[in-house]
């Protein structure tokens, strides 16, 4: 299974993002890791460094490997449309974001934990796959015996109201319908996906 073991905190000073959620950690101390700290000089970054930590950011959110990000740019790039945002829209439709995006679990990694322990189905049937792409009108639903998890009822208790208008949640039955790909202004993610098409096409 794709995920980051490492130290979160780390990863979000490096970015300045909140890359895993919330982090205090990264409130107190915004800026980049190392033992010189805010007086470390910096040299300027190349065009090619840029692009690469944009593309280790998108990997790091999304939890997705090296292989898989390279598959989904390919796929990205074979559909009509803008490569950078077909990219966007792949990963958004991954079974693990929308689990997470609906509430589901409060984290894309605690959304994995939940996919890969067969807690999801998708359309009736168990799905342990984190990466599923979904497609248009699936039903992602959590499993009947798992309704009672307490990881699963404190994240859709503490489930924001506002809705991702790709997705369609109901709170009786804990179940979503993935209604469509999004659109690039509906992602909320602050991702320059320029940056990563300009690297691949290198």
């Amino acid at each position: 299974m794709a995920r980051y073991t490492g130290p979160k905190s780390k990863i979000a000073r490096k970015f300045r993002e909140p890359i895993f959620g919330p982090d205090k950690a990264l409130e107190r101390k915004n800026y980049p890791p190392g033992m010189h700290g805010t007086g470390k000089r910096r040299g300027k970054q190349s065009e090619y460094a840029i692009q690469l930590q944009e593309k280790q950011k998108v990997k790091y959110t999304y939890g997705v490997l090296e292989r898989q990000f390279q598959n989904l740019f390919h796929r990205a790039s074979s559909k009509e449309g803008i490569t950078g945002e077909n990219l966007l829209k792949l990963l958004e439709a991954r079974l693990d974001n929308a689990v997470y995006r609906l509430g589901i679990a409060p984290t894309r990694s605690a959304a994995r934990q939940l996919v890969s322990h067969k807690h999801i189905t998708v359309n009736g049937e168990v799905v342990n796959i984190p990466s599923y792409s979904l497609r248009a009108g699936d039903v992602i639903a959590v499993r009947e015996r798992s309704k009672t998890l307490e990881a699963v009822t404190n994240s859709v208790a503490g489930r924001k109201v506002n809705k991702h208008s790709w997705l369609e949640w109901d709170a009786a039955n804990l179940t979503g319908k993935f209604l469509n790909y999004p659109n690039r202004d509906e992602i909320p993610e602050n991702i320059k996906e320029n940056l990563i098409v300009e690297l691949y096409s290198k």
